[in-house]
């Protein structure tokens, strides 16, 4: 799984001009799921990101995280995260997930969200076109992937 994470004021997805999802302080994850992942790539992940430490305290300094801070969290599955680029200008998406292995993978993985941080998380719609708008705080953006955990 490779996850864009963006710390954000706001947030929310569209989908046909109908507002699906809105939060205020707290994450927008972007999540791409490749042909290869499984239960432990969620499990993994979601506790890496709600755990991740990248709001600031009251001195100003990244130290707290979307727990401490009562922060809200929209998940929205992204398969051109894993493009592939390195030959020509059409990107590849062959490892990208087909939608029968990544759908449950996504709702699991968005349930494991909600168990780990104790609150509903927001949600696109898996295969819809869809319109996400943000403001990125700080700017924060910090990319994950569970096959390299760098």
């Amino acid at each position: 799984m490779r996850a864009v994470i963006q710390r954000v004021s706001k947030a929310s997805v569209s989908i046909a001009g109908q507002v699906r999802s809105e939060i205020g302080l707290g994450l927008l994850v972007l999540l791409g799921i490749e042909n290869a992942d499984a239960d432990e790539d969620i499990q993994w992940l979601s506790k890496k990101i709600s755990q991740l430490r990248i709001f600031n305290d009251e001195h100003d300094v990244m130290n707290l995280s979307i727990q401490d801070v009562g922060g809200e969290l929209i998940c929205v599955s992204q398969f051109t995260l894993h493009a592939k680029t390195k030959k020509g200008n059409r990107p590849s998406y062959i490892h990208a997930a087909p939608p029968e292995i990544a759908i449950p993978l996504y709702e699991k993985f968005v349930a494991q969200m909600e168990n780990d941080l104790g609150k509903p998380v927001g949600t696109g719609e898996f295969g819809a076109m869809m319109e996400v708008s943000l403001v990125n705080d700080g700017p924060v953006t910090i990319v994950i992937d569970t096959k390299r955990k760098e």
